[in-house]
């Protein structure tokens, strides 16, 4: 059975940061989308994502830690643990050598008389068999497999990463549906469609959707907040002016007080970025705010604006802070 940290190249002691990076990383190099000459690939990714699916839940990492559950979130085997009693191999099973020593393991110190041990199931299951059981350990069918992951990737414009919302995507059968993409959604984030995968004997599988944020022109995000760069003329910082300013809900008016010096920074309140984990707010996660830098831009033409100015000669001093 596959260890679920070395799946994800991890130790141990990783934190839960450390799970969500390495599968991250993982993710993205297997995805076979990205690899469409490596067959393994698919396996692989799903390996991953299982592995990261029980990891990442505290109560079953817990579990699988302790041994109660194995790779698969199955039960771990009943009788692990039994080595230590005489007469008792690792795993449950037992031998006797001759003259009734505890032989090298297995059945081959039973004879025909030695019944089906229904005593020692008795004493495990309090009076009557596991389901399934037979006689002897006699061992129960496999449980059936769902079917295989499908893997998808989503590419999301940054506005409607920021702003949240919904993304259409075609499965693989051929149905289109809406994808409500999760608060606070970043480059790299895995979402799972709920049996919208392969068909199986055990159900379906799921769907793994890579999401990819794309750049953009002039917004950049900073956490949950969108930076960007405003330039305005000279006259406009002077005077002060209404101008207008683009954010990914479309353009809004954008005060700018006189005398607005190049590199001052404007709040946009709740034009930012969805907010991981936040309240909604009449139906909508609350959002970050857009922080907009001035940059004033002189005119192409100079000669006028320094027939202006004539021997006129700013009195500040602002350099004055650094000592010069």
């Amino acid at each position: 059975m596959r260890d679920l940290y070395a799946t994800l190249g991890i130790p141990r002691t990783a934190s839960e940061a450390d799970i969500k990076s390495a599968y991250r990383k993982l993710a993205k190099e297997l995805h076979p989308d990205r690899n469409t000459e490596n067959p393994n690939a698919a396996e692989k990714f799903s390996e991953a994502t299982r592995a990261y699916d029980l990891l990442s839940d505290k109560a079953k990492r817990a579990q699988y830690d302790r041994g109660e559950i194995d790779a698969e979130g199955n039960p771990a085997n009943p009788f692990a643990g039994m080595g230590g009693r005489p007469g008792y191999g690792r795993g449950g099973t037992y031998g006797a050598g001759p003259g009734g020593a505890p032989g090298a393991g297995g059945f081959e110190g039973f004879g025909a008389d030695d019944g089906d041990l229904s005593d020692l199931f008795e004493g495990l299951f309090g009076g009557r068999k596991p389901q399934g059981a037979k006689r002897g350990f006699g061992r129960q069918p496999p449980p059936p497999k769902r079917g295989a992951d499908i893997q998808y990737r989503l590419a999301v414009p940054f506005v409607d990463a920021a702003a949240g919302r919904d993304q259409r995507i075609t499965l693989a059968d051929g149905k289109a549906i809406s994808l409500k993409l999760p608060a606070g959604v970043e480059d790299g984030t895995m979402m799972r469609l709920k049996d919208k995968g392969h068909p199986g004997t055990g159900g379906y599988g799921d769907g793994i959707v890579l999401v990819e944020v794309g750049t953009h022109p002039f917004f950049r995000r900073e956490g949950d907040n969108i930076r960007m760069d405003l330039p305005v003329t000279l006259d406009e910082a002077v005077r002060g002016a209404k101008v207008k300013c683009p954010t990914v809900d479309g353009a809004v008016m954008l005060t700018i007080k006189p005398g607005t010096s190049s590199g001052t920074v404007l709040r946009l309140a709740g034009k930012g970025w969805t907010r991981k984990n936040a309240k909604l707010v009449e139906g909508k996660h609350e959002r970050g705010d857009q922080l907009v830098t001035i940059e004033i831009q002189l005119p192409v033409d100079l000669a006028s604006l320094e027939a202006r100015l004539e021997d006129w000669i700013d009195p500040a001093r602002p350099r004055e802070k650094f000592g010069l």
